[in-house]
């Protein structure tokens, strides 16, 4: 009699032989060998991921840097030089100095001592002056300190004077034989010795005593000038030269020629003064 065999548990045809904890030992340790291989590969991939991250950050660095090399590189060599002054800024134009003046061509300077700030007697004036002596003629009035420059018809040009001090007047005729603008000035060796302390020579310009003219006298030491001391009009100061204010001999130099005559009058001739304004 067959016995028959009834299984009681399914089974593989393949593994009818294979125990069952063989199987399931064998699927798990299949299953943890495959997720081991996915986390490998996974890990892989992240590691080749931050790698390439991190390369392209150091390429993009590098690039960075060498455009900021070269900008600043460029806009060394073309940047303009820096400005000494903030914009905006203004420039202001260079002022033009006049050259000095040249002696014998110095412009008028009067150093104070114009017409308008000597006493009414002193000033520049037309007067009233009865004088055979012909037009042109200077006269010297020594004693009442005036110059008078004959226009004809008993009229004059007055000016107010200085004269020479106390011993040093003197009186005669001359006449012009030189004139100078902006005199060089000499001190003649007579007035070396009474004043040694006198300059040797000082060249023409406004601190010269001369003055702005000069209109010398004959072959003497004396001239009519002007002078750096206007102050000193009307008064008996001077080695024996007639001084008039700058502005007046400058008048005086453009009325007058070299052969001018000059009638000096002594002092010892004081007589009244005869010349009264012309009204």
């Amino acid at each position: 009699m067959k016995q028959i065999l009834t299984p009681t548990k399914p089974f593989c045809a393949d593994r009818a032989n294979v125990p069952k904890p063989f199987i399931v030992k064998e699927v798990e340790q299949a299953n943890a060998g495959w997720a081991q291989c996915q986390a490998i590969k996974q890990g892989t991939t992240m590691t080749n991921l931050t790698a390439f991250i991190a390369t392209s950050c150091r390429v993009v660095a590098f690039g960075a840097l060498a455009i900021g090399t070269f900008a600043f590189s460029g806009s060394a060599v073309a940047a303009p030089p820096t400005q000494p002054f903030p914009a905006p800024f203004f420039l202001v134009p260079q002022t033009q100095m006049a050259p000095p003046p040249t002696v014998g061509a110095a412009p008028y300077q009067d150093d104070g001592g114009s017409t308008s700030e000597l006493p009414a007697r002193l000033r520049r004036q037309v007067v009233t002056y009865p004088t055979r002596e012909a037009p042109g003629t200077i006269i010297i009035d020594t004693p009442n300190t005036y110059l008078y420059y004959v226009l004809g018809g008993g009229r004059a040009m007055r000016y107010g004077i200085g004269v020479g001090r106390d011993g040093f007047t003197w009186s005669g005729v001359q006449s012009i034989t030189k004139k100078a603008e902006w005199p060089d000035w000499t001190p003649p060796p007579e007035m070396i010795a009474r004043q040694p302390y006198l300059p040797r020579y000082m060249a023409g310009g406004p601190g010269n005593p001369l003055g702005a003219r000069a209109m010398y006298l004959g072959g003497t030491v004396y001239r009519i000038h002007g002078t750096n001391a206007p102050d000193t009009i009307g008064t008996h100061v001077s080695s024996g030269c007639i001084r008039l204010t700058n502005a007046d001999v400058t008048d005086l130099y453009s009325r007058v020629n070299v052969g001018t005559k000059v009638v000096v009058l002594p002092m010892s001739d004081r007589r009244a003064d005869l010349g009264s304004a012309v009204r």
